[in-house]
């Protein structure tokens, strides 16, 4: 088995269809397997995959894992060379997944990779950035970030320097889409079940590093993220922002 694709789905039922359909439109050359890990979303999301998608592997969790938990659940019952995380928000035009399998093929240093993303008007959104200092995020998230040096330090943090055109190295790229080396995660480990929903996958990228592993950002690829920020977008007294907040008080904590 080459590839194991892992999508955790949660209520997102209408997307996580329009997502197998594009791996199954444009399926992969080599030997696949799909996994999808529903984390008793109640939304139909289940029923869909049995009855549109039986050559997929369910797994039907009891609760909401969460994001690092539900993939890591669908790593432990999959077989693949290489994991091939995605968000069910991901929609693919292209055979992308070949193009970055290829990729991995061709480059034994690379831990992990993570291609250009699109938003859905073709603009090309911030997939790869910079490690963050300890208050990038409060910036993003609060009227802070309106202030002179902190919009500095968020364009750095963002690499707005960097014209997105090219392949190469970067600190940490978006786990909405990212495809990781099975014998990387034999030495680093499967994704940092303390943080909820956020920062596992700068975590990861980072321990790739520690591990003398390269991290890529990949730009031959033709993927749509329908990408929301509800973190930002949701408000302090949302439950979103602050899980995202605790998630980044524990990730900085743990990492830095």
């Amino acid at each position: 088995m080459e590839i194991s694709i892992i999508i955790n789905n949660y209520k997102t039922r209408g997307l996580l269809k329009q997502c197998l359909k594009g791996i199954y439109l444009y399926p992969p050359s080599v030997e696949f397997e799909v996994i999808v890990v529903d984390n008793n979303s109640q939304d139909g999301s289940v029923a869909l995959v049995q009855e549109l998608f039986p050559q997929v592997k369910l797994i039907e969790a009891k609760d909401n894992l969460g994001h690092h938990k539900g993939n890591n659940l669908g790593i432990k019952h999959s077989r693949g060379k290489y994991i091939f995380i995605l968000n069910t928000d991901i929609a693919f035009l292209d055979n992308s997944i070949d193009k970055i399998y290829r990729f991995m093929e061709s480059h034994p240093e690379a831990a992990l990779v993570g291609p250009k993303l699109k938003n859905p008007d073709g603009s090309v959104q911030a997939s790869c950035m910079r490690f963050p200092d300890k208050l990038v995020p409060i910036y993003r998230r609060t009227f802070l970030g309106q202030l002179p040096f902190a919009e500095k330090k968020i364009a750095d943090y963002l690499m707005t320097d960097f014209d997105h055109g090219q392949t190469r190295t970067v600190d940490w790229i978006l786990g909405a889409c990212i495809m990781v080396r099975r014998t990387v995660l034999d030495k680093i480990g499967l994704m940092d079940e303390d943080l909820f929903l956020y920062f596992g996958d700068i975590a990861w990228c980072k321990k790739s590093w520690q591990a003398g592993y390269k991290v890529y950002y990949f730009v031959d690829a033709n993927i749509i993220h329908y990408h929301k920020r509800e973190s930002a977008q949701s408000g302090v007294w949302s439950k979103i922002f602050w899980l995202h907040i605790f998630d980044w008080f524990k990730y900085f904590k743990k990492y830095s």
